[in-house]
């Protein structure tokens, strides 16, 4: 258990703007940052972060909460993890106890894969260390490699005894279970045998974008002709190598802040770069490129540079993941290393500025990189070149914004000597031809949505009562503490004429207080569960604290109500997602008319509650035996308390 000291001081420290930056391309908007959600797929920002009140809200699902929930919901951690990352972060000690055999039988399946890879690591790491063997033949091929000592420790570098289950013995003598060993893919099972998958292997631990262990890759250093040179961990429960990218975890800083990408293609590849100094670098890990590894990068920018190598084979395979680049809306540059030449053996020998200075000069804009590689291909055959065009002309399809199309259609048009009226038209032909694809997929999809058609074309029933409701949390959260000059009208009799009149009293009152007094005159309660939960909590603590913060209200708050609080706090900050201001639509502002707001909120309440209770009567009359004259005499009651409420509302609201 970690100490609620510990988990204090975690929560004074961490920033969730700092936090979330970490897996997010955040850019300032006004008070608070936006940008793209990740946990949907999207070109434009839903995703808000306020420093101010220290929460976040993706307006694409609804999710929202503060450091801790970003965690749990992006990185699919415990509570207690969460807590740990944070602390590692931050430099902070945690307090915590040893967890007790109950507890470790506790924990669920997924977490014991995560518990035994983490083992693992440390386990390659001490080998290649501690061991004469290691030393020998891990540390040997490291540094024939050029990595120093930092670099081998940075990346966690490891080694696999060249024995058939020194692993597995040793994890099974720490308590570890054959089920999770075996689910990881470090150990391999065959009927009674069991033996390490990494045999006599180099370690590179596969990380995720927040550093937990996923998987390894192993290079083999024999010439075994039979034995694969790189091997992989299997897919698990927790590796899915589709979604990951090798490097990411300690990239992702330099992307955001260098707002660009090396994309490579095997591990030395990432691991000299970021030796030499270029550290915005990842790598597929010698997989086919896939839309979830390149959205992983668009989390934290728009543009990426491919590197390959000199192999012209190699060029032409991997090239087509720059389509799908393309497709996700991103800007692409290609750059291609000398004959003979790799990212790894360029990095060695080259210093950084000279590095630096060879990608400045020879990173090409994707067209002109395609259109030179396939322009060879094609030697002057007509057919071919033709070929080479449409071919490139499919790759600028792919492209969704149309300002981009067209000066890539013009750029292909110069390099290709071609008519522009003649790429345009290709064009039109190829995006009717997905047109016509996505009607065909989109009527097949309506077909199966034709038995729920009608409910979908219902309109959307307001219950105005849970609005009422939720807004009195809103002002509660937000300006409960604060002192405001209150307007309440008394109904009098005009001294003339005898009429009953509004006549204004003016009074000091806290935000809370006159809400909790205004409710309890009318003896008016939650219909809400959760809201009810937390206008007693709110009201409390402004009661108890003269200093109310809302990030410690939150942060000390119930798991499930994060993200209802959440997104009531954020509601206004959508506006600044759209640029409202700059197209001069300005939303009021709530701060200037609080005390406005606190009586225009009650009062519609009180005048709904009323005409909630006028039904109740009418319904009563449609009984056997009913009262209706009493009935009818309560009824002309409420409806004169309405007249007078609804006068005062509309006194309230004018202003």
């Amino acid at each position: 258990m970690i100490s609620q000291n510990s988990i204090s001081q975690v929560f004074e420290t961490a920033r969730v703007e700092e936090v979330i930056g970490d897996f997010v391309q955040l850019k300032k908007a006004g008070s608070n940052y936006k940008g793209l959600s990740p946990f949907s797929e999207e070109r434009t920002p839903s995703f808000m972060v306020s420093p101010v009140k220290q929460i976040w809200k993706d307006f694409s699902t609804g999710k929202g909460g503060n450091a801790i929930t970003f965690l749990m919901e992006h990185e699919h951690f415990t509570y207690p993890e969460a807590i740990r990352y944070l602390a590692k972060k931050y430099n902070i000690d945690i307090e915590e106890t040893e967890r007790t055999d109950e507890e470790k039988e506790q924990l669920n399946a997924k977490e014991s894969l995560y518990l035994v890879s983490e083992y693992a690591n440390e386990y390659f790491q001490k080998v290649l260390q501690k061991t004469d063997q290691g030393q020998a033949i891990g540390k040997s091929y490291f540094k024939e490699r050029g990595f120093t000592e930092d670099t081998i420790k940075k990346f966690q570098l490891g080694y696999s005894l060249d024995e058939w289950q020194a692993f597995t013995d040793d994890a099974l003598g720490k308590g570890y279970k054959l089920e999770f060993l075996e689910k990881t893919g470090l150990t391999i099972v065959k009927d009674e045998r069991r033996f390490d998958r990494f045999k006599g292997r180099v370690m590179f631990p596969i990380h995720s974008m927040s550093g937990r262990v996923l998987g390894f890759g192993g290079r083999i250093l024999t010439n075994d002709k039979k034995a694969a040179k790189y091997l992989n961990s299997p897919e698990s429960d927790i590796y899915h190598k589709s979604k990951v990218l090798y490097g990411l975890f300690f990239a992702k800083k330099t992307i955001a802040k260098e707002d660009n990408c090396f994309l490579v293609e095997g591990y030395t590849d990432v691991i000299q770069f970021y030796q030499t100094g270029v550290k915005n670098v990842v790598s597929s890990s010698g997989t086919a490129l896939t839309s979830e590894q390149i959205r992983l990068i668009n989390r934290l920018t728009n543009n990426i540079t491919v590197l390959f190598d000199g192999d012209a084979a190699g060029m032409r395979a991997s090239i087509r993941g720059v389509d799908l680049i393309l497709e996700q809306g991103m800007n692409v540059k290609v750059c291609t290393f000398p004959d003979g030449e790799d990212p790894d053996s360029f990095a060695k020998s080259n210093t950084l500025e000279e590095l630096t200075e060879y990608l400045n000069e020879n990173a090409k804009d994707f067209i002109q990189f395609k259109a030179s590689l396939l322009v060879k291909d094609a030697n002057n055959d007509p057919i071919k070149k033709a070929e080479t065009i449409r071919d490139i002309v499919n790759s600028i399809a792919k492209i969704p914004d149309a300002i981009k199309r067209e000066i890539y259609i013009r750029e292909c048009a110069s390099i290709m000597d071609i008519s522009e009226n003649v790429l345009f038209s290709t064009l039109a032909q190829i995006n009717k031809k997905d047109v016509k694809e996505n009607n065909r997929q989109y009527k097949q999809e309506q077909k199966a949505f034709e038995v729920v058609k009608s409910e979908q074309q219902q309109k959307r029933k307001i219950d105005v009562q849970y609005e009422l409701e939720r807004k009195i949390i809103e002002i509660l959260m937000l300006y409960g503490d604060r002192t405001e000059q209150f307007e309440d009208l008394i109904l009098k009799e005009d001294e003339g004429s005898g009429d009953l009149i509004l006549e204004p009293a003016i009074h000091e009152a806290r935000v809370f207080e006159k809400i909790y007094l205004d409710l309890q005159e009318d003896e008016m309660m939650f219909s809400n569960e959760n809201f009810k939960e937390l206008y007693y909590s709110i009201i409390d603590r402004l009661n108890q604290e003269e200093d109310f913060s809302t990030k410690d209200f939150i942060n000390q708050l119930d798991q499930k109500y994060a993200t209802e609080v959440t997104s009531i706090l954020m509601e206004d900050e959508k506006y600044n997602l759209h640029d409202w201001h700059r197209n001069n639509i300005v939303p009021k502002e709530k701060e200037h008319s609080v005390a406005q707001l606190v009586s225009q909120t009650i009062l519609s309440l009180r005048c709904y509650l009323i005409d909630q209770k006028v039904a109740e009567y009418k319904n009563e009359t449609l009984r056997p035996n009913a009262d209706i004259r009493s009935v009818m005499e309560d009824v002309k009651d409420y409806l004169g308390l309405k007249m007078l409420l609804s006068r005062k509302l509309g006194k309230v609201v004018g202003g």
